[in-house]
């Protein structure tokens, strides 16, 4: 029986495609997954985002996140990259992070949970799909995984 049921997260999804980052906001709204959506375009705004780096430096702007989205294919900084760089940080590792892209690279998933990914997930190619991944996603993730209290205000 879930515990935290309806709970909502704060939830940072970096990818550096509009139409990817716009389908994932509609398809969130539309499964109803209760959450607070923050996006990036890359690796690097992404570590800012975590860091409180510069336009992401105002906290109650840019909350801690309980889940990260992660695309594998972005420019400056890749997910590979981010994905390294945020399980080697004590502040940030526990930060659990799926991989969510369209990569189907048997290498990329070995390299994706051996760098510590939650999990990885294949980007749905319809609508529709992605609607339903939201669903299955946010239901697990708000209602079944049993974070800290008060695991978002944490310091990092």
């Amino acid at each position: 029986m879930p515990s935290n049921l309806a709970r909502p997260i704060t939830i940072l999804m970096a990818d550096d495609d509009d139409d990817d980052r716009l389908m994932t906001q509609d398809a969130l709204e539309e499964s109803r997954v209760i959450n607070n959506l923050h996006m990036v375009k890359d690796g690097v705004e992404l570590l800012e985002y975590l860091r409180r780096e510069g336009k992401y430096s105002d906290a109650s702007l840019c909350p801690r996140p309980g889940l990260i989205l992660l695309d594998l294919n972005m420019p400056r900084m890749d997910g590979r990259e981010a994905l390294n760089e945020i399980k080697s940080d004590p502040n940030l590792k526990t930060i659990p992070v799926v991989i969510l892209t369209t990569s189907k690279d048997e290498t990329d998933k070995i390299k994706g949970y051996t760098l510590g990914a939650a999990s990885y997930i294949t980007k749905p190619v319809s609508f529709e799909g992605l609607v339903e991944l939201m669903k299955t996603l946010g239901k697990y993730w708000v209602e079944f995984v049993e974070l800290p209290a008060d695991f978002e205000k944490q310091r990092y």
